[in-house]
This record gives structure tokens, C-alpha cells and sequence, in this order.
């Protein structure tokens, strides 16, 4: 079973916010999430793969029978 419940982790421990869904021995996840964001700091931006709409008028297309069986799977079809 997974759940998430939200808690502050404080002096060395975790507080939760609200009740755990067992009271089994259980393994858990934690995760510290930062609050501030740094909405100053540049976005990264990649250029890799292909971009939306960069191959339009190169030569590219999709073949009308792209969605039909190949007829190496027909049997299988």
C-alpha cells in the first residue's frame, strides 16, 4: 500500500499532519521539499531532441498506412 501524508520535519523528528493510514511496523519514504524557490533565478533551457513543428517542409511524412499491421506481426493480428 501507498499513501501520501503531508508532515514538517523538525528537531530531528517527523510530526505528521494527520494519522498514518496503519498502525502496522511499516517502511516509509521521506522526502524534504524546499518552500522558497528561487523565481529570480534563469530557467535552464536545453536544446536538445527535435523541436514541435522544426521538420515541416524538409521532406518528412507520415505514410497514409502508418497505423496498418506490419506484415512481419499480420499473424499475430
Amino acid at each position: 500500500m501507498y499513501a501520501a501524508i503531508e508532515g514538517v520535519y523538525e528537531n530531528g523528528r517527523v510530526i505528521l499532519k494527520e494519522a498514518a493510514p496503519t498502525t502496522k511496523t511499516s517502511k516509509v519514504l521521506i522526502m524534504f521539499i524546499e518552500e522558497e524557490i528561487n523565481k529570480t533565478a534563469p530557467i535552464k533551457q536545453t536544446n536538445k531532441g527535435v523541436k514541435i513543428g522544426s521538420l515541416v517542409g524538409k521532406g518528412y511524412s507520415i505514410p497514409d498506412d502508418f497505423d496498418e499491421p506490419l506484415e512481419d506481426l499480420k499473424e499475430y493480428m
